[in-house]
């Protein structure tokens, strides 16, 4: 880190520190950080994205979509369900899965409209 991008002097506001120190006590901050970081595994962005564009999907679609074995998709998806990122059920010899909630698809698209964003303004 160069000194343009730190203080050049130690100073806080107090207010402020109090206020959003009290607000990070009163949430499960851990949790959150436990949901970014199931998403942040490429496989399970695409994974998460994928389910996104579709209201359920089978493993076997969703490891073909992503290019990886049944077995690996497997494992992403039992990541993300224990999470608590997707629902699973059971038809038959048939595993499906789908997005656990709306909050989830409008986190993956404003992230993905973010990078889009990003990327035209370079």
């Amino acid at each position: 880190m160069s000194k343009k991008d730190t203080c050049e002097i130690y100073c806080f506001d107090e207010s402020k520190v109090s206020r959003i120190q009290g607000e990070l006590q009163t949430i499960d901050i851990s949790s959150v950080a436990q949901l970014f970081k199931a998403i942040a595994d490429e496989n399970r962005a695409k994974i998460t994205y994928a389910l996104c564009r579709d209201e359920e999907l089978c493993v076997c679609d969703i490891a073909n979509i992503i290019g990886t074995t049944v077995a690996n998709t497997s494992f992403h998806l039992r990541t993300l369900h224990k999470q608590g990122i997707v629902n699973f059920r059971k038809e038959g010899k048939m595993a499906f899965y789908s997005i656990n909630d709306e909050q989830i698809k409008q986190l993956i698209t404003i992230a993905v409209l973010h990078r889009i964003e990003v990327k035209a303004n370079v």
